[in-house]
């Protein structure tokens, strides 16, 4: 409810969250869009007395998270799969880097703004984790299993059909 009520001090609006994990929908004038991630990293310092890496997406760039994803058509566990999703797109050397390293069992691709990391035998012991991708990356990140993200789109698309 504070980061909610955060967000509305800075003229956010219909904001909503999900799960308490710092998942927050809102609507932002479209001349704030470019502003808003440091504006809330600023905010939230102030506030709670840390400044986490804010991390922005609009409801168009969540739908080609989804559009993007490399396990598409394939026989996955939503569970098993993470979408790291990164404060700026990582420089072409580290990703290829990343693209070299043996994750073996886990599988690795970097698209854009976002790395997608599946687990097939779970999350809680992975050969190599989503941390470590992101420490090779140098690029600040927050990751969302694949069930979360979809549920984030559907809530995104359901307050963009009210304002309609």
């Amino acid at each position: 409810p504070a980061l909610r009520t955060l967000c509305e001090t800075l003229g956010c609006c219909d904001v909503q969250s999900y799960i308490q994990s710092g998942n927050v929908l809102f609507t932002v004038e479209p001349s704030r869009e470019t502003k808003i991630q440091g504006r809330l990293e600023e905010a939230i310092e102030s506030k709670f007395g840390f400044r986490p890496a804010v991390i922005t997406r609009t409801l168009t760039e969540w739908r080609q998270v989804v559009a993007n994803n490399p396990f598409a058509g394939k026989d996955f566990e939503p569970h098993r799969l993470l979408v790291t999703f990164l404060s700026k797109a990582p420089a072409e050397e580290t990703r290829k880097q990343v693209l070299s390293m043996k994750v073996e069992p886990e599988e690795v691709y970097v698209q854009g703004r976002e790395f997608y990391m599946y687990f097939p035998n779970g999350m809680a012991r992975p050969k190599t984790t989503a941390a470590a991708i992101e420490k090779v990356l140098r690029v600040p990140g927050t990751g969302r299993n694949w069930n979360t993200v979809m549920k984030l789109l559907a809530l995104g698309e359901r307050m963009e059909a009210s304002q309609t």
